[in-house]
């Protein structure tokens, strides 16, 4: 039984007499009383629902707004030394406890101690791009300017090796090659002092 029934059954009935038997009603004044507090009823309800559902929008568009700025929330960016360190240590099922706990020369390959350095260095870093993925970092890259020994207007690039041994020039940037750091000082560190920055976009 409904609140609005409860309260009908207590109202006091009027009953007329007639041949054919006898009728039964409710007073007018009575069943308009009765509604009209029915209906207050029902708009406090409808309010309390109201602000209710209200608020759970704004719940909801404050959860929305907090997954887009995570989302936007810039990947931390590693090396590659230690981007090849996180997937070689993940594709064994090993733990991110595991590379925290690794230590200098436990593996041969190249990058392992390299990795294991910036990690230290930075453990926060390491721990979210473990957790959350990362962006590898682009090693600065360099030309190899020798001085201009004859003449010419633009400097002699180096345009090609072949084993460790700078057989090519070019006179300009088209055809220059573009190295590491490491690469250059892999020829020969006195080239180190020719380097030059290669610019976005080239």
């Amino acid at each position: 039984m409904t609140k609005f029934e409860d309260k009908l059954e207590k109202l006091p009935i009027k009953t007329i007499q007639h041949p054919f038997g006898d009728t039964e009603y409710y007073k007018a004044v009575h069943i308009k009383t009765l509604i009209a507090q029915a209906d207050e009823e029902f708009q406090e309800l409808k309010e309390q629902h109201g602000n209710q559902a209200e608020s759970i929008l704004l719940m909801l568009e404050e959860i929305s707004t907090l997954k887009s700025q995570l989302q936007q929330q810039a990947l931390p960016v590693v090396p590659e030394c230690v981007a090849e360190f996180i997937t070689k240590i993940k594709k064994v099922h090993n733990s991110l406890r595991f590379a925290f706990n690794s230590k200098f020369n436990e593996c041969p390959a190249e990058y392992w101690n390299e990795a294991i350095v910036w990690q230290l260095n930075n453990p926060d870093e390491f721990a979210r791009a473990w957790l959350d993925g990362y962006e590898v970092e682009k090693p600065q890259l360099f030309y190899i300017g020798l001085p201009n020994v004859y003449g010419l207007k633009n400097k002699i690039l180096v345009s090609k090796v072949e084993n460790g041994t700078i057989v090519e020039f070019s006179n300009g940037k088209n055809y220059a090659l573009k190295f590491t750091e490491q690469e250059i000082k892999s020829i020969d560190e006195r080239y180190w002092q020719f380097a030059v920055p290669v610019e976005d976009g080239e």
